[in-house]
């Protein structure tokens, strides 16, 4: 066992020598800043020439990036999954009440507030010290109109359905990259947020791009809310649902919406006319699949 152990630490190093000389130079040394371990999980805090990020891992190797920053340009977006989960704006382009399950380091909460000052926005985020870390180190802080709640997203939601809160735009972002929570994933979850939704309102789904789980999900979703927008980009593990109480735009709609607001996304490095053909409507999943529920979530088995 120590042999592995000995083996597992180095591997990383192993891998990074066999990378080309100029991509190890793209982004210079990688400096872990900031290590803790929380109830939930071990966070780091990376940084090397270009970019500061926060990592969440389970063990002191491996893990995948949850939030990052360009140093010298904090509103361009480095992930792909940020860009989907604007685009969803081509849908609802004027929330004025958000809630935002899962932190991280704060993107979503910085772009929407910079895109829509005026807006409420409430954050759940279940761990405490991902809070602390994001006012630490990624500038995140809670102001009048930014407020954070630590709690688990789930309760929270079912407590604001109680009081008949109303969101504009829930965006549910509580995935690591490998793993959501299975009672965040249920019929019956997706019900308690439907509730939260006016008219007009919308769910946004950070999650699984390909698994055993994607038909069992995607199925999920498409009983709750009906039709929904499948957003997937090559090359990256995540894809954007998304779901609204109002119609669907078509391709022509959308591509007028695109138009009229390019020049207000590119500050964040998104270019909608072009998100547009990442934008799926037809189900790309067996549509016979059994839907996932409080009594029947085999995440565990299925997420592989």
């Amino acid at each position: 066992m120590p042999k592995i152990n000995s083996l597992l630490r180095i591997l990383p190093l192993c891998i990074a020598a066999l990378l080309p000389a100029a991509a190890q130079a793209q982004s210079g040394t990688l400096n872990t800043i900031h290590q803790e371990k929380s109830l939930y999980r071990n966070i780091l805090v990376t940084e090397d020439d270009v970019r500061r990020c926060m990592r969440f891992t389970i063990t002191e190797i491996g893990g995948q990036n949850q939030s990052c920053y360009f140093l010298d340009n904090p509103d361009k977006l480095v992930f792909p999954y940020a860009k989907m989960v604007l685009t969803s704006l081509l849908v609802q382009d004027n929330p004025q009440r958000i809630l935002i399950i899962g932190l991280g380091g704060g993107t979503l909460v910085h772009t929407y507030s910079t895109l829509f000052p005026q807006a409420e926005i409430i954050v759940s985020e279940i761990d405490e010290a991902v809070v602390s870390v994001a006012e630490e180190y990624f500038a995140y802080k809670s102001t009048d109109k930014i407020k954070t709640v630590t709690e688990d997203g789930r309760l929270y939601i079912k407590r604001a359905g109680l009081r008949n809160e109303k969101f504009d735009l829930v965006i549910l972002d509580a995935f690591n990259g490998d793993y959501i929570p299975e009672h965040l994933m249920s019929a019956e979850f997706f019900e308690e947020v439907k509730k939260l939704l006016p008219a007009n309102g919308m769910v946004v789904s950070n999650t699984f791009s390909s698994s055993r789980l994607y038909s069992a999900e995607s199925q999920t979703y498409a009983q709750v809310f009906g039709k929904i927008f499948n957003i997937r980009m090559a090359n990256t593990g995540n894809r954007i649902i998304v779901a609204s109480q109002q119609p669907l735009p078509d391709k022509a709609t959308l591509e007028q919406r695109a138009a009229a607001m390019g020049d207000r996304l590119a500050k964040f490095d998104v270019k909608p006319a072009e998100m547009i053909q990442y934008i799926k409507t037809e189900p790309d999943w067996d549509t016979k699949e059994r839907v996932l529920t409080d009594q029947y979530s085999p995440v565990n088995q299925l997420n592989n």
